[in-house]
């Protein structure tokens, strides 16, 4: 997929610093790797990149300067491998712990402390207390991610200081205002969730997601270990996180359908205030938000919005600051 390496910090810029914002959207965030090769062909080289959940990450694996390999990563990744660094706990505040994940990630996030990468950073975190916005720009990169990425009722939240840390998307999720107070004169944003809402959905002709039977039968295996003996309990408590029975949504998928309709909400509000200089929204909408084996369709589509917006994009970068 990826055509050559990317530097990150690329040739000094003598006119406009260029920001660029990468929303939050779950697994439709593999399409901000596309969009990254696509800026990178034209010769568009952000020195200032944020992100939110999913695009926290993947601006974190950018301003590491191992984009080319992640993209390798998530092309490959299957159901099954998925499942492996899902650490079922039920405790914590959170289905998964989220340690094994941040574990097969690390390959990709630079131990450099954040405020020494090559490239100027920031990810977006939720006070959980208080729900004040939480701009993550010192420290560990894998700790900013960790918290960014932290989706209530999915991932535990992570601990700072006396408080704690969830994802970012339940504030900003195209983190547009954070690139700005970060030095950027012109900024690019890409919001993954525009054509997600106002499509009529049937849930009860709802067709499975691939891997879901094999997410299903992983799911009550895990909760054997907990429940020994008791297959029936373990059968119905993966049928009711997952809705397998398609007579109802599962509780995966309607705390993550939630979270995407107050995030589709808040960032209407936010562009509308703080409109980017040019935003992005790629056609993800067939797509689901679990679907992160679905990686090479949604880098294409990153690939294909930054095409169909090239000319706003030369015109809204070629005339300086």
């Amino acid at each position: 997929m990826m055509k050559h390496p990317i530097d990150p910090a690329g040739p000094e810029a003598s006119e406009a610093i260029i920001g660029l914002a990468l929303g939050s959207g779950a697994a439709r965030g593999w399409a901000h790797i596309g969009v990254l090769q696509a800026l990178h062909d034209l010769g568009i080289r952000p020195r200032v990149i944020t992100g939110t959940s999913v695009g926290a990450l993947v601006a974190a694996v950018y301003a590491s300067g191992k984009l080319e390999d992640f993209a390798e990563w998530v092309v490959k990744l299957r159901w099954d491998a998925l499942l492996r660094y899902g650490d079922l706990g039920l405790r914590g505040g959170g289905l998964f712990s989220g340690k094994k994940l941040l574990r097969a990630l690390s390959p990709f996030l630079s131990t450099t402390a954040i405020e020494y990468l090559p490239i100027t950073f920031a990810a977006v975190a939720t006070d959980l207390d208080t729900g004040r916005e939480i701009w993550m720009r010192s420290g560990s990169l894998s700790d900013a991610v960790r918290a960014s990425i932290s989706i209530p009722g999915l991932f535990s939240p992570t601990r700072a200081g006396s408080g704690w840390l969830v994802d970012g998307g339940l504030v900003n999720p195209v983190p547009i205002s954070l690139c700005r107070a970060l030095g950027a004169h012109r900024v690019i944003a890409v919001n993954l969730n525009g054509d997600q809402l106002g499509r009529r959905l049937s849930l009860l002709s709802h067709e499975p997601e691939p891997g879901e039977e094999i997410a299903r039968k992983a799911m009550i295996q895990r909760t054997l270990r907990f429940l020994p003996g008791m297959t029936g309990a373990a059968e119905k408590m993966a049928d009711g996180m997952l809705g397998a029975s398609h007579q109802s949504p599962g509780m995966v998928h309607t705390m993550i359908n939630s979270l995407n309709i107050m995030q589709d909400r808040i960032t209407r509000s936010r562009i509308a205030g703080d409109p980017p200089e040019v935003l992005l929204v790629p056609r993800l909408g067939k797509i689901g938000l679990l679907e992160f084996d679905r990686a090479e369709d949604a880098m294409l589509e990153g690939l294909a919005v930054v095409q169909r917006m090239r000319p706003a994009l030369e015109d809204a970068l070629s005339n300086g600051r």
